[in-house]
């Protein structure tokens, strides 16, 4: 009888244990933005999630025709694709989400400085917008950073991972570029600090019509290489 109470105790001391450790997980992501994240981090959760993402948003090695050098990424704002270019008309070519109306941008800028697992603090124009936000939050797998950035220099933009994959291929964000974290992993080995970036613009309609009088057309373009073609013309 002694030992049954014992068993018995034993088994409701755990089920509280594991409860409030539960409790103590959920408290430390809704509301720990203060202290470091207690975790080792992987990108290996986000694999099945990334498999899900449409085929053409899948990153893949593609043909394509730019005079940018190898190491270069170029940001096909229009159809959601960001471009790493490996030359010899090549490019491995990744699904991305960009800025919502009113948010897109283009422009030539540089990788000023990477981060794994990034913290983040949303900038002041942000806060400005939606007062609401947290003024920082520590890295870990609920920062919407997600599991890495890269930062461009003279701006408050990021190409960054993200912990909502179903974002990619949208227009959803405040300007950054995301990725899948699988992805951004991906990238992220793979540009120098220094890497010059190219994001080419959201191109209205109207825009489109004036390009193609002007030949624009006249190329063999792909969609992938259409939109730089066009930027060209008209900036």
């Amino acid at each position: 009888m002694f030992s049954k109470s014992i068993a018995t105790g034993s088994l409701t001391a755990l089920i509280a244990a594991a409860a409030l450790s539960c409790s103590a997980a959920q408290a430390q992501q809704r509301f720990a933005y203060n202290s470091a994240p207690q975790y080792a981090p992987t990108v290996q959760d986000d694999a099945a999630e990334d498999a899900q993402l449409d085929p053409r948003l899948r990153r893949q090695v593609v043909a394509y025709a730019t005079n940018e050098a190898p190491g270069t990424i170029v940001i096909d704002t229009p159809h959601t694709f960001l471009y790493f270019v490996l030359g010899s008309g090549k490019a491995i070519r990744y699904g991305i989400g960009v800025g919502r109306e009113g948010f897109t941008w283009s422009g030539v800028k540089q990788v000023a400085r990477k981060a794994e697992w990034p913290d983040w603090v949303p900038p002041s124009e942000m806060i400005a917008r939606q007062p609401y936000l947290p003024r920082f939050v520590a890295g870990g797998p609920g920062n919407p950073l997600g599991a890495r950035a890269m930062y461009l220099g003279g701006t408050v933009y990021r190409i960054h991972g993200t912990n909502a994959p179903s974002t990619i291929g949208k227009q959803v964000s405040s300007g950054c570029i995301r990725l899948t974290n699988e992805d951004v992993t991906d990238l992220y080995e793979r540009v120098q600090v220094g890497a010059k970036v190219v994001v080419l613009p959201q191109i209205s309609p109207a825009q489109v019509a004036q390009a193609q009088s002007r030949q624009v057309s006249s190329y063999a373009a792909t969609p992938e290489s259409n939109a730089q073609r066009i930027w060209t013309s008209i900036r």
